[in-house]
């Protein structure tokens, strides 16, 4: 990123690259004596000696071009191989340090415990490049950086999305239409359905409906003499016959159900007839009783 926050253009990261490249080598080149003269005083000949280096650095800078290539856990993995190995070779070029640059040492330090582990720190670190390395370059060959159709893949998961992005839900329909109200029914009424229309009977009817065997449908058309002559009365044809019929019933017989019943009516026409007839009764005592007053 340079100053204006624009990316680096390809030129400005070869730059970036070779210096990088430049530090690491003079870094390396610095520490190739104290590397040495410690191999040497582990017991390492010559050729080994000259070699010690590469072991150690040489797995630092693998580790870092891992770190730049892999992704996840096996970055990870390569950071942690960079630090530790880092840290040994910081350990030895100080231990280096402290004996001077005559590489004719005979102990890593003067104490027992800390010159073992220094000598198990110095002789393990090749044996772990070889475990370390090997792994890192598995690593690195096997991984399989992003395509094209995992960004994509990724930019059109819902959850990667932002609101704006998702599209928009469909506008809501109409609301349904609200149910028709329901009359009021007795004590021993039901609602049964008739053609998708309920309609409220007597549990005693449906129940003994339910007990006489279902007529068998016709295959044919009903001849004349077979279909009902029964006309649909009105409101007012049923209340000028219900009149009629219960001139002698007292208040209390006229009941909806009775009237439903010697009328062959629904229960609805039934309890019209009893508040209307009952309704009458009232204001016919009520104007006799004026009268005599």
């Amino acid at each position: 990123m340079s100053a204006t926050g624009k990316p680096l253009g390809r030129g400005g990261r070869n730059l970036l690259v070779g210096a990088l490249v430049v530090v690491v080598l003079m870094a390396f080149r610095v520490s190739w004596n104290a590397l040495r003269d410690v191999a040497r005083t582990i017991g390492a000949d010559d050729t080994a000696a000259m070699l010690y280096p590469f072991v150690v650095d040489g797995l630092m800078a693998l580790a870092l071009v891992a770190a730049l290539v892999l992704t996840g856990d096996g970055r990870r993995f390569a950071l942690r191989v960079l630090a530790a190995y880092t840290a040994a070779s910081l350990v030895l070029n100080y231990v280096h340090g402290l004996h001077g640059t005559s590489g004719e040492w005979a102990r890593l330090a003067e104490s027992d415990a800390l010159n073992w582990a220094l000598v198990l720190l110095a002789a393990s670190l090749p044996v772990g490049s070889i475990y370390f390395g090997s792994d890192l370059v598995g690593k690195v060959l096997h991984h399989r950086p992003p395509t094209g159709s995992d960004v994509e893949e990724s930019t059109q998961d819902p959850a990667n999305q932002s609101m704006s992005d998702l599209p928009e839900s469909a506008p809501a329909g109409p609301a349904p239409a609200p149910e028709p109200a329901l009359p009021e029914l007795g004590d021993d009424e039901v609602f049964v359905m008739d053609g998708g229309v309920p309609v409220a009977v007597m549990k005693s009817d449906r129940v003994a409906a339910a007990d006489r065997p279902r007529p068998r449908r016709a295959t044919g058309r009903v001849p004349e003499s077979a279909r009902t002559t029964r006309t649909v009365r009105t409101a007012d044809e049923l209340l000028a016959e219900a009149r009629a019929l219960t001139e002698s019933w007292s208040v209390k017989e006229l009941t909806a159900d009775r009237l439903r019943q010697t009328l062959r009516t629904s229960p609805a026409n039934g309890r019209m007839l009893r508040d209307t007839l009952r309704a009458e009764r009232e204001r016919n005592a009520a104007a006799e009783a004026v009268a005599v007053s």
